[in-house]
């Protein structure tokens, strides 16, 4: 028998035995994770139906995330999600992303102010709070943990920073965690042109609905609109979620798209905060629609 006939019989019942590989992109190894298919799924409860900004506590043993009506961090259980702890550190405002840095938290506010939660879990935590140029026009969305440059990552769901902002870019600014100041100059600059670019050559089946996901036809606008970030524990990537047509982009750490991912509404209804465990477990929080709760998924990279 020869090598090429029992090696297509390996493939064969290798692919009964655990079902088809999700598809790689290019020279991309396979996405490893099935984004519509949670391996864990926690309903929140009512003062959490439009949890936003999610994160993992610096021992690993609890999510923490906030809403975006109270300056309220909620620590919650990963493997249930139930309320564990609250935390006030402020008034009621439009808090958006969350990121637990040591014993600090940080969280940021749409207007662009980002508060550092000193020892949040000690009673009676200092809050300070830090401005910079940005502001509601670029409405902050998404905090993330940039350790190989101390840094956290700052994306934007509105405006870019640009006078020559059509619609068309969205910005993930750098605040420096030395410093304390924001870059004017963006760590990442997404375009239309860049996704449109990645998606035409991709030669993926469905790249015409993901264009319709990013870019309304002959808009020339960026849909896309960041509402979650976060950093691969292991690979360094960049996980970027967009509730306005619920999709999941991933950079590699030079700002190269490496994927985007077309989420089924009926799983993510609104896919707003997004973190991994150390082993590489991502999980992605979901506002509540309508009558249904808030939700928290799970997925184990395969």
């Amino acid at each position: 028998m020869s090598k090429i006939l029992l090696l297509g019989l390996f493939i064969s019942w290798f692919t009964l035995q655990t079902g088809p590989l999700p598809p790689s992109i290019g020279d991309h190894p396979p996405f490893p994770y099935h984004l519509n298919d949670p391996d864990l799924a926690f309903d929140m409860p009512n003062e959490l139906k439009e949890i936003s900004g999610l994160s993992l506590t610096s021992d690993g043993q609890m999510l923490a995330a906030v809403n975006d009506e109270k300056g309220i961090i909620f620590l919650l259980d990963k493997s249930n999600g139930a309320i564990k702890s609250r935390i006030q550190f402020k008034d009621a405002g439009d808090y958006e992303g969350i990121e637990i840095v040591g014993n600090d938290a940080w969280v940021c506010k749409s207007n662009g102010t980002l508060y550092q939660v000193k020892n949040f879990a000690e009673p009676n935590p200092e809050v300070q709070s830090h401005k910079s140029f940005l502001d509601k026009e670029n409405d902050l969305e998404g905090l993330a943990h940039d350790p190989a440059n101390n840094r956290l990552l700052i994306a934007c769901k509105g405006h870019s920073g640009y006078t020559d902002d059509a619609g068309d870019k969205k910005a993930i600014y750098a605040f420096d965690l030395a410093t304390k100041t924001v870059s004017k100059t963006p760590a990442y600059l997404l375009t239309l042109s860049d996704l449109e670019d990645f998606l035409k050559t991709s030669g993926e089946e469905d790249a015409n609905k993901k264009l319709e996901r990013i870019n309304a036809p002959g808009s020339g606008e960026l849909k896309f609109s960041p509402s979650g970030i976060a950093i691969h524990p292991k690979t360094g990537d960049i996980y970027i979620t967009s509730a306005r047509g619920n999709t999941l982009l991933v950079l590699d750490a030079k700002g190269k798209v490496q994927h985007l991912e077309r989420l089924k509404k009926s799983v993510h209804g609104q896919p707003e905060g997004i973190c991994f465990d150390a082993d590489g477990t991502l999980f992605i929080s979901n506002e509540g629609e309508d009558g249904s709760p808030g939700k928290i998924f799970g997925f184990y990279p395969k």
